[in-house]
């Protein structure tokens, strides 16, 4: 398809995945050099940082604008003056949309380079922590009406933690609103387009999904070596199985389609109905378990 764009997906807070810690029979690790004691480990995401907010930009992608942050913004269901956590805020470009539409934002990232972008491109009224969300410890005694966590998810090695503290921060009846990249039909190197040429239709061909898979990403991703973040693959039921043990229920679930359209061609009337029949984006909506 002429139009096809790779949607940046990120990890952010939540167990970082450097090199020496990535599990699974796929992945190998590399023994990284040792950090002198005052100064905090680096996260894969601190090198990509300036490559990822010159991407982001200060409003996002279309993807990001167009489809992500608004059908979130829908869901949270919040009013003006409510809190909310943008947690793997990267560089803060959904914290900053939150903040005009009237909300409270804190916006958590274990990434200290990102969250200098945030703090460089957003105004005192967004407040940004440099923090990893899986951490028991991190926002002790905070509670937020809505969570949303764009984009990210699929990039944290640990989801586990970080869920069971998503139940902890919200409040009774609050939202934890997710969207990654749609695990049944997105995954880096094990999902790609077909064409048949008996039905002139293109399909989407997927060689793995069941077996959780941690997948390397070169950034940019244009190199094919070099420094590299990663993207953890988990089937539905690993999402589902995770959110139940740490409390939340969900309650919706959604999935988005690309809105963009082929250039007139042979080819762009079954390009269009395949972009409209597998969804890119795969968003769930969760509330804390109701306690008896």
């Amino acid at each position: 398809m002429k139009s096809r764009r790779k949607v940046p997906a990120r990890q952010t807070a939540g167990k970082r995945a450097h090199p020496r810690q990535v599990p699974g029979k796929s992945v190998r690790s590399r023994s990284a050099p040792r950090q002198a004691p005052e100064r905090a480990e680096l996260t894969d995401w601190d090198q990509a940082a300036r490559w990822y907010d010159a991407l982001v930009g200060q409003e996002g992608s279309d993807f990001q604008k167009d489809i992500i942050m608004p059908g979130v913004h829908r869901l949270l269901g919040l009013k003006k003056g409510d809190r909310v956590l943008d947690l793997a805020c990267g560089q803060g470009v959904f914290s900053r949309f939150l903040s005009q539409k009237g909300l409270k934002v804190i916006g958590l990232d274990a990434s200290e380079a990102l969250i200098r972008h945030a703090r460089s491109r957003s105004t005192d009224a967004t407040k940004f922590m440099c923090s990893d969300a899986g951490d028991n410890e991190a926002l002790a005694g905070e509670k937020f009406s809505g969570i949303a966590c764009l984009m990210a998810v699929q990039n944290m090695e640990n989801i586990q933690p970080v869920f069971e503290n998503i139940a902890r921060w919200l409040t009774p009846g609050g939202r934890f609103v997710l969207v990654t990249t749609h695990p049944c039909f997105r995954i880096p190197r094990q999902s790609h387009w077909g064409w048949d040429e008996d039905k002139k239709m293109e399909y989407r061909r997927m060689d793995l999904y069941a077996s959780e898979t941690a997948i390397p990403i070169f950034t940019p991703p244009m190199r094919t070596e070099g420094p590299h973040t990663w993207t953890y693959h988990r089937p539905l039921a690993s999402y589902f199985s995770a959110l139940n043990k740490a409390g939340l229920a969900v309650v919706d679930l959604e999935e988005w389609t690309s809105n963009k359209s082929s250039q007139p061609g042979k080819r762009a009337k079954a390009e269009n109905r395949a972009r409209r029949e597998f969804p890119i984006f795969l968003t769930l909506v969760a509330t804390p378990l109701k306690e008896g």
